[in-house]
């Protein structure tokens, strides 16, 4: 079974969802990285693959993307990365987020079988339009187990959001306000009834928030119509100012401060 769906099985409520750039701060911090969420009681970690014109990110996950490209990493690098995480006891499930073509430059074909290989559970890919993906992707990605995940806007009118929701089998993700990633949201009226609205689709997938989530009350806040929320501007914040030896210990406290360690 793949993992995201053994989670979605079991855990249904405040689902912690980070993402952090590939190869940042430094080429090699990725996996570190990985073990110390997975450590800390992040329930899924996204993982982004570095692109140099990452329309949907706002300025603070630009400019880690610019560092990791510029620290040599690559879609190929990623991989060797990962290669053994799965032996090692990286047990979370990892979904890979970036853009369309990167992948395509890579070989999409070779992407998924790559992403089998190394574990990855499933991915995020903005620019996809749901059209071609049904068409060109949807039977290879579902070959190599590699559930996908759309993107929500208030905008985005309820037929869209039933035709994404029909296509997604990872999970739906909810962007909380228009722009880029980064922005602070606030859960204000406009918002909560965005997510109430999104709710009374019923969905068949989860549904996680994201953009500008960066603390307890704003996890709370989006939690509360949702399965749970991402945070990624904040944490890559988190790496910019911690030193290596400093790390683990930050990571564990900046989890535990948006969402207690739970114990079964």
């Amino acid at each position: 079974m793949n993992r995201l769906t053994n989670l979605f099985q079991h855990k249904t409520a405040d689902v912690l969802n980070v993402y952090f750039t590939a190869g940042f701060p430094a080429l090699h911090d990725t996996v570190p990285i990985l073990r110390s969420l997975q450590d800390a009681g992040a329930d899924l970690v996204e993982i982004g693959m570095p692109y140099s014109d990452p329309v949907a990110d706002g300025e603070t996950i630009q400019k880690s993307n610019q560092q990791a490209l510029d620290n040599g990493m690559t879609v190929g690098k990623l991989f060797e990365q990962l290669q053994d995480i799965r032996q090692q006891g990286i047990t979370v499930p990892i979904l890979l987020m970036g853009y369309l073509n990167p992948v395509v430059q890579y070989g999409v074909e070779r992407f998924c079988q790559q992403c089998q290989a190394v574990g990855v559970d499933g991915v995020i890919l903005p620019d996809m339009p749901l059209e071609v993906f049904e068409r060109e992707y949807k039977a290879l990605f579902a070959r190599h187990g590699l559930q996908t995940v759309f993107l929500v806007t208030p905008q985005t009118a309820p037929a869209r959001v039933q035709q994404l929701d029909a296509a997604a089998d990872g999970f739906i993700y909810l962007v909380a306000a228009a722009g880029t990633t980064g922005l602070q949201t606030n859960m204000n009226a406009d918002v909560d009834a965005y997510l109430q609205r999104i709710k009374a689709l019923g969905l068949r997938n989860p549904t996680l928030v994201g953009f500008g989530i960066s603390d307890a009350a704003s996890f709370r806040a989006a939690s509360r119509h949702t399965t749970g929320a991402i945070i990624g501007s904040a944490f890559i914040r988190l790496l910019q100012s911690t030193s290596a030896e400093q790390r683990d210990a930050a990571i564990r406290e900046f989890v535990a401060g948006v969402r207690p360690l739970q114990v079964a």
